[in-house]
């Protein structure tokens, strides 16, 4: 949650388990767009001693679709080399590492960046042999982490910025709330079920299950006039020149052999987990569909339309919260304003100054207006909210789109549709409510905040 183990199969497999994604026009770099996607779901920083790393036989892809047909126009592809400099010892780190040379520094990885605009006879490749960071051991092994991740930055000859390594988990959500039949702990009192559960009949604050929890992200951020679909860089939020979508993706070849000392991969890539929106395999798409879902591309999501237009999580709250949502109960036509949310995106009309309508074909994608300019008061619930450069425009690290989207399933977005429907006033206290604290984010690239250490985050307080 966004995307952490959200299907069978990619659970098994962290390494291209795809978290969360995220687009925004850069805050302080306003003539481009930072694109983000986050993999390796509950990173412990106390992960030794193979710490974390991308998989070398993974394919990571980052998406943009810029005339509406939910195909790619725009991809960067990355590809993971890992080395070890020291096959005699059992350490990640033999002493402090300094420098992303520093032979102290026993497990290494470096990455490549592919460019494919349309035809895949137009790749070409960026950059190679470019650095990541170590993982963030600890002030022994790595005293001046944030010189080592600044070091990792590059910026390409071609405009782009890169950086890929170990960050914060910016992401927050109550999972175990969630997850244990749907408890909304501030309105727990109202649950169904209150039995033999303690103090249940107690309205308690969201508990962050992130909160020390590391990821490993690819950041890269891009001129936008090298992502619109006519060079520009539009400044009209109404044209349809405006809108990107983007989702992210993980790949694998499709023979594997396991062999010793090391496997061997080959044949073409298949793709084994995706992310556009938050939560929408996570919540929306049933169990016994994820893994197909993941390997699905965007533009067959017809197929997943309608669990969109009639979600089981706006079926199940007033059936766990009886008191809290006969409005919500009633609901009985199809949840349009949810197909528009995570499959068109919104025509103008729906909210003033905005709109980030892609067309008719249902697609999974995030869907950015890059013609809106980033927000001088940001607010964290977004275009809701009247910040219009905010989710679901994008998706900005601050952004609590968990809260969106639960309240959005809950009927506050139903209005949009259908004026005469009056929103359950439980709606407001549907999702987490949690905001990601300024230790999650940065004001500069690479956005993502640095990774927590593993000797000052253990998992459990001695």
């Amino acid at each position: 949650m966004s995307s952490h183990r959200e299907a069978p199969e990619i659970s098994k497999d962290p390494v291209a388990d795809n978290t969360d994604v995220y687009a925004f026009v850069s805050p302080d770099a306003p003539s481009t767009v930072t694109l983000i996607s986050n993999y390796i779901p509950f990173e412990n920083p106390t992960g030794a001693p193979s710490f974390y790393e991308f998989g070398e036989d993974v394919l990571y892809s980052i998406y943009i679709d810029n005339n509406g047909d939910a195909r790619p126009d725009i991809t960067y592809n990355f590809r993971f080399t890992s080395q070890t400099t020291n096959p005699d010892t059992f350490l990640y780190a033999t002493g402090p590492i300094l420098s992303l040379t520093d032979p102290s520094w026993n497990r290494r990885q470096t990455y490549s960046v592919t460019r494919i605009a349309g035809n895949p006879s137009t790749a070409r490749v960026l950059g190679t042999n470019l650095p990541c960071p170590p993982c963030n051991v600890g002030p022994r092994s790595t005293p001046n982490y944030s010189a080592l991740a600044d070091a990792a930055m590059v910026t390409l000859a071609t405009g782009e910025k890169v950086f890929a390594g170990q960050r914060r988990d910016p992401f927050v959500a109550d999972v175990g709330a969630f997850f244990d039949l749907g408890d909304i702990r501030p309105a727990q009192p109202f649950h169904l079920i209150q039995t033999g559960i303690p103090a249940a009949d107690e309205s308690r604050p969201s508990v962050d299950a992130l909160s020390k929890m590391n990821v490993h992200s690819i950041v890269i951020q891009v001129p936008i006039a090298r992502l619109t679909k006519d060079g520009s860089v539009p400044t009209d939020p109404m044209s349809a020149t405006s809108v990107l979508g983007i989702w992210a993706a993980a790949s694998r070849q499709k023979a594997r052999i396991l062999n010793s000392p090391g496997n061997v991969s080959s044949g073409p890539w298949v793709q084994v987990s995706r992310l556009g929106n938050p939560l929408f395999n996570e919540a929306v798409v049933p169990v016994a569909r994820k893994d197909e879902w993941n390997a699905a591309d965007p533009v067959n999501d017809v197929n997943f339309l309608p669990y969109a237009q009639h979600p089981e999580v706006a079926k199940s709250l007033p059936v766990l919260y009886p008191v809290l949502f006969p409005n919500l109960a009633g609901i009985t036509g199809t949840r349009d304003d949810l197909v528009a949310m995570f499959l068109t995106g919104f025509p103008s009309g729906f909210f003033a100054g905005f709109q980030n309508y892609t067309g008719k074909t249902y697609a999974d994608m995030l869907r950015l207006n890059v013609a809106i300019p980033p927000s001088a008061n940001p607010d964290p619930l977004g275009v809701v909210a009247g910040d219009v450069a905010g989710f679901p425009n994008g998706r900005r690290l601050a952004d609590d789109s968990n809260t969106v989207e639960t309240r959005a399933v809950a009927g506050l977005t139903y209005p949009l549709v259908n004026p005469t429907y009056t929103v359950d006033p439980a709606v407001f206290v549907a999702g987490s409510g949690l905001v990601p604290g300024p230790d999650r984010y940065l004001s500069s690239f690479p956005y993502v905040g640095l990774p927590l250490d593993g000797f000052d985050n253990p998992p459990v307080t001695q």
